[in-house]
């Protein structure tokens, strides 16, 4: 026998090495609710309304910081937006303003609500008033199919 010395060197993994936590990705979700919680949802509003009309309609309340009119993909308004304020308090009196008219509609106000990530995920089966309630199935190529009402 030879003197040879091997090194041993790990085998290298097929899967990669789930990174450590970001600690920061925390305080990303803390700075959404914080800002969740300055803004404002306004329903019905006019498709001709520009951000600058909402601002300024909402600048009793207190200083506005941002004013998001949400579009479709052709960039047509879909009738809704939102509104941030600097403080908090500017909230409370933004809910006074629901009902309050702005270009002949009646706005709807509500508090912002902050968005849960994957709440939305699986919406199960459906109900079906000839056969009743039935679960969604996979597709699965060659198993047998199963007639609807059957």
């Amino acid at each position: 026998m030879t003197g040879e010395v091997r090194c041993f060197e790990p085998r290298r993994s097929l899967w990669p090495i789930p990174a450590p936590k970001n600690p920061t990705a925390s305080s990303t979700q803390d700075e959404k609710e914080e800002v969740d919680s300055r803004s404002i949802y306004v329903g019905n509003v006019d498709y001709a309304c520009k951000p600058g009309e909402l601002q300024q309609h909402f600048q009793v309340c207190g200083t506005v910081n941002r004013v998001t009119i949400l579009t479709d993909k052709f960039g047509q308004p879909k009738g809704f937006a939102y509104v941030e304020f600097f403080e908090r308090e500017s909230v409370k009196n933004a809910l006074l303003l629901n009902e309050s008219e702005l270009l002949g509609r009646k706005l709807k106000v509500s508090a912002k609500r902050t968005n849960v990530p994957g709440m939305n995920q699986f919406r199960g089966g459906r109900f079906n008033p000839y056969a009743g309630f039935r679960p969604r199935r996979a597709f699965v190529p060659g198993a047998p199919v199963i007639p609807p009402f059957g």
